[in-house]
């Protein structure tokens, strides 16, 4: 019964935003919530804020969850972390939103994200999620007492969301890199014992999964904030509650480099390519400014037509699990 449970659960996450996703669409371009694809030449409006269907579907599928265990199985034992959980993704989401409605040339300057993040890391600190001993190199196992809850989550959830939002601008990527990366979370969880935070992770992945099927080359709705703050804000919760600091910190490598590349040109540079009439994608000024241009440089530009997306993701996806 429990399988059953988890696998209804997962399949409403993705039925939820696949037939939702197109309902988003119309309304994004009816109130002209639309940007433009800046590694096409086309002129074409495309939806924004896509993750609000992603979301949407997340939350619904948990609600369902939540309702099962409490009515059907009686079962009330992480109620309290997982309400905490869905409040901190539905606060990222409204911010994520805020910045999507404003626009990405309007939107909201880069020192003002990382503090508008920090409430949403409040559900989880009044909860007390996670273990305040971390098992630290060098150092072994050190207590943060307080600091954990004070410091540490709302560090994690600050950093994961803000930083998972920094590797964006291609179809799919976004969507592609949080199916695998909560996929491999929740696998762990799932082996750790940790059934309720593994469902909660492939539950956003089978979402995302859904929300590829209109995001993948060439892209009918764009993520947006909305979508990278809740899924990096996710995979930060996952590891505080999971106690998977380490795995997380490998997984987010690409961001890392991503950091470091935009930290040296002061924060002023942008993940999008040239696009080219032929349809290939060329470094912008022949320079590197991100790791989507790192990737591109890597694969001698073969990234050509509707295969151009899908090597960018394949390659960031090599990068991570190799």
């Amino acid at each position: 019964m429990v399988d059953f449970l988890v696998a209804l659960t997962i399949v409403l996450a993705f039925l939820s935003t696949f037939f939702l996703t197109p309902v988003w669409i119309k309304m994004a371009k009816k109130q002209h919530l639309t940007g433009k694809d800046m590694n096409k030449i086309s002129n074409k409006s495309v939806a924004e804020a896509g993750g609000i269907a992603v979301v949407a579907g997340f939350v619904f599928a948990a609600l369902i969850y939540i309702g099962i265990q409490t009515f059907i199985f009686k079962d009330t034992t992480q109620l309290t972390n997982i309400l905490a959980i869905l409040v901190t993704i539905l606060i990222i989401t409204i911010i994520g939103l805020l910045d999507d409605i404003l626009g990405w040339k309007k939107g909201l300057k880069q020192w003002q994200k990382p503090l508008l993040t920090i409430p949403a890391a409040i559900p989880l600190m009044m909860v007390n999620v996670g273990t305040s001993t971390m098992n630290l190199p060098f150092l072994g196992n050190v207590d943060f007492g307080l600091l954990y809850p004070l410091l540490l989550i709302p560090l994690a959830i600050v950093g994961t969301s803000n930083g998972y939002n920094m590797l964006a601008g291609h179809n799919g990527l976004e969507a592609g890199l949080g199916v695998i990366i909560l996929s491999f979370m929740g696998y762990v969880a799932w082996i750790s014992g940790l059934g309720w935070l593994a469902l909660l992770s492939f539950c956003m992945a089978s979402a995302l999964l859904a929300f590829l099927v209109f995001n993948w080359y060439p892209a009918k709705v764009f993520p947006g904030d909305t979508l990278t703050y809740s899924v990096g804000a996710l995979i930060g919760i996952v590891a505080i509650m999971g106690n998977m600091e380490k795995i997380a910190i490998i997984l987010f490598i690409p961001f890392f480099i991503e950091l470091f590349l935009k930290a040296k040109y002061k924060f002023k540079t942008e993940n999008f390519c040239t696009p080219n009439k032929d349809n290939t994608l060329s470094l912008p000024k022949g320079n590197i400014y991100s790791v989507c241009h790192l990737s591109l440089a890597s694969l001698f530009k073969i990234f050509y037509g509707n295969f151009a997306c899908f090597y960018m993701c394949c390659w960031f996806l090599t990068l991570i699990f190799r």
